[in-house]
């Protein structure tokens, strides 16, 4: 019977995934088939960009009037609240429940690790971490946020809590987790993989989505309506803007948001004369 690191092995890392998502394996085996169909195509930075200067309020709110409505992971924060806004594609890691045969301190230098997903995860994308919501266990600290940090990584995102936390901030980079606790993944969790479907905070998220970080916490942009979203974002933000105006000259909400006509020629107007105030 083949071990489970060795099926771990073929399941995980960047030689393959489970589902085979990507179409990628070094392995001459035959993909397994899925129901999932991802969308991978080339995503244009400029869309990150747009999607960055959005708050997460204003990206749910657009999702929600397409139908998607779990966009928002529960229970994901901010580690540092003056952290500015991120934005990035998904690289996916997965952990599942511990078991103390697995979960043991030799499991860090095995290979494929969760040290394998650190340091395989590319500049200008953002580590999401399906821990199962797990609270007892960590699955960050301050040496491995530090390699995301010189590595590029924009941001790391955990449905956990991390460790070392004095540390982890002055290292500077955005995290977004659960909390704090002291003891290490390997008290409740086990590494199973990394580029693969996950889900962080209750919502699912496809490597290669669109996560977007702020005060509010992290929602997921499906990669195939980031364009979309990151255009109707943009616009909603200027007319939030316009309504923020109006409303600071002591103009009534009714009719105003959501707009009536008056109220949206209104806006067209100020957005004609270059959008002053």
């Amino acid at each position: 019977m083949e071990s489970i690191r060795g099926t771990a092995r073929r399941r995980c890392g960047v030689l393959t995934s489970p589902l085979r998502l990507l179409g990628t394996s070094e392995e001459k085996t035959e993909a397994m088939p899925t129901q999932v169909q991802l969308e991978r195509g080339p995503l244009d930075p400029a869309v990150i960009d747009r999607l960055r200067t959005v708050s997460t309020a204003t990206l749910n709110m657009v999702m929600l009037k397409r139908g998607v409505r779990s966009t928002w992971m529960q229970g994901v924060r901010p580690l540092h609240p003056d952290a500015p806004r991120v934005a990035g594609e998904a690289f996916t890691v997965r952990f599942v429940p511990g078991r103390e045969d697995l979960a043991t301190p030799e499991s860090y230098a095995a290979s494929p690790s969760f040290r394998d997903a650190i340091d395989g995860c590319p500049s200008g994308q953002a580590m999401v971490i399906d821990a199962c919501g797990c609270t007892a266990a960590a699955t960050l600290g301050d040496i491995l946020v530090a390699r995301l940090a010189y590595k590029g990584v924009v941001a790391a995102v955990s449905d956990a809590p991390v460790r070392d936390v004095t540390e982890v901030r002055r290292v500077g980079l955005p995290v977004f987790c659960s909390g704090a606790a002291a003891p290490p993944s390997i008290t409740g969790l086990v590494f199973a993989g990394y580029g693969e479907l996950i889900g962080c905070g209750g919502i699912l998220v496809a490597p290669g989505d669109v996560v977007v970080g702020d005060a509010d916490g992290v929602v997921v942009v499906p990669r195939a309506m980031a364009a979309e979203v990151a255009e109707a974002g943009v616009e909603q933000e200027r007319f939030e803007r316009f309504v923020q105006l109006e409303v600071k000259r002591g103009a009534e909400v009714v009719g105003l948001y959501p707009p009536a006509e008056p109220a949206l020629a209104a806006y067209r107007r100020w957005v004609e004369a270059g959008e002053p105030g």
